[in-house]
């Protein structure tokens, strides 16, 4: 009797590729989980839950992002610093003029899976806030037109 299993993979049978992103009009939510499919591997045939099987990722001109509705002014960023009195809250309005990379690294970091392994895949991801980026030597491939 013949009997065939499962095939799982680890860390090391992955070669990751660069990819870059390019933000300009995007919508935040639908870029986010784009970004997050292929950092964590779901975009591979060969994927496996329990490895950090995924691809880096390259994201320019966060500042250019598009929220929809009244998102700008109603959606908050709260900080806590664990003292009575101490919580802050930043609209995704200020946060765009501050720090701009904040917002998309914030979402996508809210589409992946709350384990260990979060904060390997999380390292994957880089997002700056104009067109230019030092990453030019790894070659990436533009995706997400």
């Amino acid at each position: 009797m013949l009997t065939k299993s499962t095939p799982f993979f680890s860390t090391k049978d992955f070669n990751p590729e660069w990819y870059i992103v390019d933000a300009t009009d995007k919508i935040l939510g639908r870029l986010a989980t784009e970004i997050a499919n292929i950092l964590r591997g779901k975009n591979k045939a060969n994927f496996s839950p329990q490895a950090d099987c995924g691809d880096y990722v390259i994201v320019i001109n966060a500042e250019k992002i598009k929220l929809t509705g009244n998102k700008l002014q109603d959606k908050l960023y709260s900080r806590h610093s664990g003292y009575i009195g101490s919580l802050k809250t930043n609209t995704a309005e200020q946060i765009l003029e501050k720090k701009p990379e904040f917002i998309i690294e914030h979402a996508v970091k809210g589409m992946l899976p709350k384990n260990k392994l979060s904060n390997e895949i999380i390292g994957k991801l880089k997002v700056f806030a104009g067109p230019a980026h030092p990453h030019g030597s790894q070659k990436p491939k533009e995706i997400l037109n």
